[in-house]
């Protein structure tokens, strides 16, 4: 682990950052693993044979809520932020009503809503009689580690009013009490990095699959600068340039001509196969340091020729090996 990773999430963020972005130790209880109830008797309004998983997200602010929501959230959890507790059953029965497009909901449920907050009982016991099985996932943190996140982003604690952090803390910790014992999953804050934090999530809600990385592979020309959110780029102008070829200039990478003009040239299929084998190398650590997405971005000289027919065969490579990849020819059409 790089010096980097083993810094606070509050050091490797920017400070207008929200804290609750931090990550996380793990927590001192497990989850049940408790499905969906298949009994017949299913309560009005909620479809019995559709009913979504749900999970409720909630603890000590600063201590990675909103890191665990995105996380759930790249899983393919429908997720929504700071839901009143009252509309909680609601919102599962319009998932139920969804005709399966909403299987998995999680609901951030914090201090934020606290004229809300008693609903949340009632909200449950609804929920438990409709034969919905849901999880309590509660973030947790020591103090010191709240008060140096608050004090690194330079925001106060919704709960501090004219008072110290310390006050917010204090107040915030016994609101939750109740909610924190009744919780399937705690998870202590204290010195995780983002990075782990999600690995935690992965575990207790990838299942057996290994998380999934969607790739977009992105042809441009250099002529017209970089793309700013590429991740990789590599520069296709060691080739020559089908421009040249007075046949081929009115057409582009995507001609069979022109591709197949592009990849009788040396080097170009050693570059594909080399360029495809270090890119699953990195695609396992991305994975493993919780990444879900990446660009790829194969530049040549304006964009049209040699960096778009790259990207095709590359993006065949990737999406051959299971990874979910979208193509994009971001200047192509531009001269």
């Amino acid at each position: 682990m790089t010096e980097q990773e083993k810094q606070s999430p509050d050091e490797q963020e920017p400070v207008h950052r929200d804290p609750d972005e931090d990550a996380v130790k793990d927590g001192t209880r497990q989850d049940d693993g408790d499905q969906v109830s298949t009994d017949d008797a299913a309560a009005p309004g909620i479809p019995d044979t559709a009913i979504p998983e749900l999970v409720i997200i909630s603890g000590m602010s600063g201590a990675g809520r909103s890191t665990a929501a995105k996380c759930l959230e790249d899983l393919g959890w429908f997720v929504v932020d700071n839901l009143p507790p009252a509309l909680i059953p609601t919102m599962v029965e319009l998932g139920a009503r969804s005709q399966g497009n909403v299987a998995r909901i999680a609901v951030v449920v914090d201090v934020r809503g606290r004229r809300f907050f008693d609903n949340l009982r009632e909200s449950l016991a609804d929920l438990e009689a409709k034969h919905v099985t849901r999880r309590i996932v509660f973030l947790e943190s020591s103090d010191d580690a709240l008060v140096r996140r608050f004090e690194s982003v330079r925001r106060p604690h919704p709960l501090q009013g004219d008072g110290r952090i310390v006050d917010g803390i204090e107040a915030e910790r016994e609101l939750l009490r109740e909610l924190r014992g009744d919780a399937d999953l705690v998870i202590d804050t204290s010195s995780l990095n983002v990075h782990e934090l999600r690995a935690k999530m992965d575990a207790q809600f990838a299942g057996d699959e290994e998380p999934e990385l969607r790739a977009t592979v992105m042809s441009f020309g250099f002529k017209y600068g970089l793309p700013v959110d590429a991740d990789l780029v590599a520069d296709m102008r060691f080739l020559p340039n089908p421009h040249w070829v007075p046949e081929l200039r009115p057409f582009n990478g995507l001609n069979e001509d022109v591709a197949a003009y592009v990849f009788n040239q040396p080097g170009a299929k050693e570059f594909l196969d080399r360029y495809a084998e270090l890119l699953r190398l990195v695609a396992a650590g991305y994975r493993r340091e919780g990444k879900r997405y990446v660009t790829i971005a194969i530049g040549c000289t304006g964009g049209k020729h040699r960096s778009v027919a790259m990207s095709e065969k590359l993006a065949a490579r990737l999406a051959a090996e299971g990874v979910e990849t979208v193509v994009v020819h971001r200047d192509m059409g531009r001269e």
